[in-house]
């Protein structure tokens, strides 16, 4: 009986070596938290904003009754505003992942961190070009819910080499970005719901799951 446990208990720390030498695991539960707060953040100020202009719920039809000065003035304060959540939750990010990889003792740039980097940089990359295209031709309602369609790819792509949960929040925001397709008029707040909600319950899940037993070590 003892050998049978010992074998047992072998094999769990084999699997657990594999898991660890296949898939990158240092993502915080606290970057994910950060990121849904600087994305609510984010939303709130463009909704204080696009409120005093009457396009509190950004419809296709209130876009379209726009001058030209008026769209492109809209446009530069959303890509603005978009360009420092982008940049302020990568921060946040990086540090708190970094953190967690030197409390482990683990390396944070590695064969299997450029794999996830790359797996996530391609969706990235032809969703932010897609969403440019968008913008230039004014389909300005539509880059709300293909951000998160193409956000949610890049997360399900990257998922193989991470922990499995972050498969189950690239599905919810590609559900939530075609929900957005045919809801037009309530883009801001499934952006907000996407970047702000999900990940704060992302991030809260991991923490709870993965970080809070390690703290107490």
């Amino acid at each position: 009986m003892a050998e049978s446990h010992e074998h047992l208990q072998t094999l769990t720390e084999i699997r657990s070596l594999m898991e660890r030498s296949s898939k990158f695991l240092s993502l915080s539960g606290l970057s994910g938290i950060s990121a849904g707060v600087v994305a609510l953040l984010g939303a709130g100020v463009a909704y204080a904003r696009l409120q005093n202009n009457n396009l509190s719920l950004m419809s296709y039809e209130r876009i379209t009754r726009l001058n030209g000065v008026a769209r492109q003035e809209m446009v530069n304060f959303l890509i603005l505003d978009g360009v420092i959540v982008l940049i302020a939750a990568l921060l946040l990010g990086i540090f708190f992942t970094v953190r967690k990889a030197r409390r482990l003792g683990h390396g944070v740039w590695n064969s299997i961190s450029k794999r996830l980097v790359w797996a996530l940089t391609i969706p990235l990359v032809t969703g932010g070009i897609f969403c440019l295209a968008l913008i230039r031709f004014n389909l300005i309602w539509l880059t709300f819910p293909t951000t998160l369609i193409f956000y949610g790819m890049a997360l399900y792509s990257g998922s193989k080499y991470t922990v499995r949960d972050v498969e189950y929040l690239g599905l919810s925001e590609i559900m939530l970005g075609l929900i957005a397709l045919f809801w037009t008029g309530y883009s801001l707040l499934t952006w907000a719901v996407g970047f702000g909600v999900l990940h704060i319950v992302y991030g809260t899940v991991m923490y709870l799951k993965y970080e809070r037993d390690e703290l107490k070590r």
